[in-house]
């Protein structure tokens, strides 16, 4: 089963039955608040994930990914959460610095 740990959230983890789902997706089904702000579109970048390990796990980068990395507003260890698809295994992410909320509570 796909599995996401969102280790800057106290290794907090989501357990999904199904496969080849948004990253952004299966957070938010589980009740976590997670930045958007142009509504899931790859459009911006607010919503970035830094991927700890697994990116082998993920769908390959979608045109709106490879975009914002050749504009240098991604690095290779980020992805959009609203545009990687978890497909198989096991994902560890962080929330980007720049796109925490200031009503929760991270951890290191």
């Amino acid at each position: 089963m796909p599995k996401i740990i969102i280790e800057n959230l106290n290794h907090l983890e989501i357990i999904s039955a199904e496969t080849d789902r948004k990253v952004i997706e299966l957070i938010h089904e589980n009740y976590i608040d997670w930045m958007h702000a142009c509504g899931k579109k790859g459009r911006c970048t607010t919503c970035k994930m830094i991927v700890v390990s697994g990116t082998d796990n993920l769908s390959p980068d979608s045109e709106r990914e490879e975009f914002f990395r050749n504009k240098g507003r991604l690095n290779n260890s980020e992805r959009l959460s609203c545009q990687a698809k978890l497909q198989k295994g096991e994902i560890i992410i962080r929330v980007a610095e720049e796109n925490k909320f200031p009503h929760m509570v991270y951890s290191e």
